[in-house]
């Protein structure tokens, strides 16, 4: 579908979980409707209230048809999937149903390894740096290494979706009712980048 986005990768740790929901949060920050598809069954849903967007539970093969069918029958909303890791098979089934395939991997050898074999197998997918270092000096080592070890997947990088202790607060199971700036301004930024893939539109909110 044109509107669903799976956030998939056989790398556990990446940040999956606490990417779909910041991508959710941010599309809710530029006016952008969406849900957050739970499918891990090592997970337990979250509670709505207070939410920018709606987390529902996937975690079967029938709710995840009836979330699908009704995100037909709502054309202005956009579905995020959290893939859970070490999956290989969900990975594909999603990358299949979604217009937007992302793969998160962090500053590390072995994720960057896993990414690149991720990026071969779903050849229509992007890899988004995750947790990536925030302090100067580390974000230049860590270009380095993408340079070393991904030169030929650069075209197919997002960029960096930084390291934000408080993005914790989103996966509690009741959000507080307001959220720290700088999570705010990296759930936009990552949210930006995605709409602009799907050629969606998006506005700006005035909150901080």
């Amino acid at each position: 579908m044109e509107r669903i986005v799976c956030i998939i990768g056989n790398k556990g740790g990446t940040g999956k979980t606490s990417m779909t929901h910041m991508l959710c949060h941010g599309l809710g920050l530029l006016g952008r409707q969406s849900i957050a598809v739970l499918t891990d069954a090592a997970r337990t849903p979250l509670a709505r209230e207070g939410r920018r967007y709606i987390p529902l539970d996937g975690r079967t093969p029938e709710t995840l048809e009836r979330i699908v069918r009704k995100l037909e029958a709502l054309p202005s909303w956009i579905g995020v999937i959290d893939g859970g890791g070490n999956r290989p098979e969900m990975d594909r089934r999603f990358y299949e149903m979604s217009s937007l395939a992302l793969l998160p991997f962090r500053d590390s050898h072995e994720d960057i390894r896993t990414v690149v074999d991720d990026l071969d197998a779903f050849p229509e997918a992007y890899g988004i740096p995750s947790q990536w270092p925030t302090n100067p000096w580390q974000q230049m080592a860590a270009e380095r290494t993408l340079d070393e070890l991904m030169p030929d997947y650069r075209d197919r990088l997002l960029d960096p979706v930084y390291s934000v202790s408080a993005s914790k607060l989103l996966l509690q199971t009741r959000q507080p009712p307001s959220l720290p700036t700088l999570l705010n301004n990296v759930c936009r930024s990552m949210a930006r980048q995605v709409l602009d893939r799907m050629k969606l539109p998006y506005k700006e909110e005035s909150v901080s």
